[in-house]
């Protein structure tokens, strides 16, 4: 249950302020353990798109600088129509100049409309750019996937490994698409302002400017006391869709033990706590624009009064009272971006530290000068003094020795939690042994390449696992270039043509979560038939009979003993009773092999493992 809140898939993404790229200013976001080589390793890797990217800058600065002129313009033109009007008060001769008026006008339509087209220009070339990225994030991910060795998954859950793929690299996307521009913009915007405000009057920014850092004073108290609900409101975003999703996944589970009170109680608990946090964040971050509004027009009433006087004084023009004003405005808004954008930042290299953390994961060993699987596997498998442990303080395989001559079963049995899969993750080298060896056909596993190793074994476990598409597609899994009568005849040796046939579209059905009419041990049939088609030599079989009606069991039962005939096998067993005629039983009790043997040898032997099949025949007889 716990798996998918450590991961996070439900909460931080959910929107709302502060989580997402473009969110008010204190959001609670994650923020990198280190933020300086995060970003340059970053930048390091949209290396090869940097001439777009020096682009993009170019677009967005010059895009900028051309609006920035629009209101020095309209000021120009302003004060013609005011100086128009007072010569018309004034019952002079004085008209007003409409050419000159006429010609401005068109240079600021002119001006507007190339800032319009470069703004358009660097948002396509940097989408393009940020969407190959995303690209190259999501493909270099996904081949690392494949190349990490199955102890990293044992440590890490799937959501945390599912996050990298979605939530952090979205993350990133969304920076690179909107951040990177808008502060390359604000930038040049608030230094192209400043100029254009210090060529009008100084003393007008001078007063202009006095109100930013009242703004921030403001707005570092509203943000010091909202960062902490925004922390809670993202924690009981995670905790409520987490357990909304725990209950959703268990509903019948929860009815059968009338649990609906329980969790219908701690949903309120949640939602409280959610409800009290988002609204708290909501109303503190809802204050922080009235604030900079309130402040900012205090600022555009000192700059009208002093634009006055300074009018008055012939200092200045009518028309630069409204430009700076306008600049004012066009000074604020970039200012407050580029506060958002430093919180976004803070995310951004939180999320690529993550990816970074994960592409720069250690790998399986390298496979360069490995043998590939040989073109005829007998099926004689022999473990040689075989040492292993997960860790290694801790060695749970001591010196285990055994021949298994082509087709023989081998069953591997104990209590839950003995390790009984360590043996086939050995097999498969999911694992390297810390010494000894395991030998195919005479040929030492550790000099062959994983995925001939691999190609030698198929696999029917307990967990069947079917992938959204055809039945005939599941079927030719890990078989791609067989034929359709080979996909039939596998199907009938499984003994699962008839029920296929009688399904809707019958091989061509697609398998999803919407299907409904397919039974567990049916699912199990068509692995075996999958398992047919591939037609390996080694066999691994996890007792694949349980939770299923007495027919279905009979049917996986011969399809079982149909798919073991001339194959060597490792039967993971449950039930002892299913393994009496193997030819060699593996005892594991707390990781490590206590016994080995046949039936009858074991049970003359009066150990460990007569024991569990005492235990086991007296609960059958209860």
């Amino acid at each position: 249950m716990s798996e998918k809140r450590n991961g996070r898939p439900f909460g931080p993404r959910m929107g709302g302020p502060g989580s997402g790229p473009m969110g008010h200013m204190g959001g609670g976001g994650e923020k990198a353990k280190d933020f300086k080589s995060t970003m340059l390793q970053l930048l390091r890797y949209i290396d090869e798109y940097r001439p777009r990217v020096y682009l993009v800058i170019f677009l967005a600065a010059f895009s900028s600088a051309f609006s920035i002129a629009g209101p020095k313009l309209l000021g120009k033109v302003t004060t013609k129509l005011f100086e128009g009007l007072m010569a018309w008060h004034l019952g002079t001769e004085l008209l007003t100049d409409f050419a000159y008026i006429r010609r401005h006008v068109l240079i600021l339509v002119l001006l507007y409309s190339i800032s319009a087209i470069f703004s358009y220009l660097q948002s396509y070339i940097m989408s393009e750019v940020s969407m190959k990225i995303t690209y190259r994030f999501r493909k270099d991910i996904s081949e690392k996937m494949n190349r990490l060795p199955l102890k990293y998954y044992d440590k890490q859950t799937h959501g945390a490994i599912l996050s990298r793929i979605t939530n952090d690299v979205d993350t990133v996307n969304q920076t690179l698409n909107q951040s990177l521009t808008q502060i390359i913009t604000s930038i040049a915007t608030v230094l192209g302002v400043l100029v254009m405000m210090l060529s009008i009057s100084w003393s007008m920014t001078f007063v202009a400017l006095m109100t930013i850092p009242l703004s921030l004073v403001f707005i570092m108290l509203v943000v010091r006391k909202s960062q902490g609900y925004f922390k809670t409101q993202q924690k009981y975003i995670g905790e409520i869709n987490g357990q909304i999703e725990e209950n959703y996944a268990g509903h019948n589970v929860v009815q059968v033990f009338n649990g609906e009170a329980e969790a219908i109680r701690t949903f309120r608990l949640l939602n409280t706590e959610l409800f009290d946090s988002a609204w708290k964040s909501q109303f503190l971050s809802g204050l922080m624009m009235p604030i900079i509004t309130f402040v900012g027009n205090l600022g555009y009433v000192a700059v009208c009064i002093l634009g006055g006087y300074l009018a008055v004084k012939k200092m200045i023009e009518v028309g630069d009272i409204q430009a700076f004003i306008q600049y004012v405005r066009s000074f604020t808004q970039p200012i407050t971006q580029l506060a958002n954008i430093s919180n976004v930042l803070q995310s951004t290299a939180a999320a690529a530290e993550r990816v970074f953390e994960f592409l720069g994961e250690e790998e399986e060993s390298a496979e360069a000068g490995k043998e590939d699987a040989p073109e005829t596997v007998i099926g004689q498998v022999e473990f040689r003094n075989v040492h292993f442990g997960y860790s290694k303080d801790k060695t749970i395989i001591n010196d285990f020795s055994a021949t298994i001559r082509p087709g023989q079963k081998v069953a591997i049995v104990g209590p839950t939690g003995a390790g009984k899969t360590t043996i086939v993750k050995l097999l498969m080298r999911f694992y390297d042994l810390d010494s000894g060896q395991i030998l195919i056909d005479g040929r030492d596993t550790s000099r062959m390449t994983r995925q001939g190793l691999r190609s030698m074994f198929g696999m029917v476990l307990q967990d069947t696992w079917l992938y959204n598409g055809t039945i005939r597609e599941n079927i030719r899994y890990g078989s791609f270039d067989q034929s359709d009568q080979q996909v039939l005849a596998a199907s009938k040796a499984a003994h699962c043509d008839e029920f296929i046939r009688a399904l809707p579209h019958g091989y061509d059905m697609v398998i999803n979560e919407e299907v409904t009419n397919i039974s567990q041990g049916q699912k199990q049939l068509i692995t075996i038939a999958r398992t047919f088609l591939a037609d390996p030599k080694i066999l691994i079989l996890d007792e694949a009979t349980s939770s299923v009606d007495t027919r279905t069991e009979i049917l996986i039962q011969k399809a079982m003993e149909k798919l073991l005939e001339g194959r060597t096998s490792f039967v993971i067993a449950h039930r002892l009773s299913t393994i009496k005629d193997a030819d060699l039983i593996l005892v594991m009790k707390e990781g490590d092999i206590v016994e080995q043997g046949n039936h009858e040898t074991l049970l003359a032997r009066n150990g460990f493992y007569a024991e569990l099949y005492q235990s086991q025949f007296s609960e059958g007889e209860e």
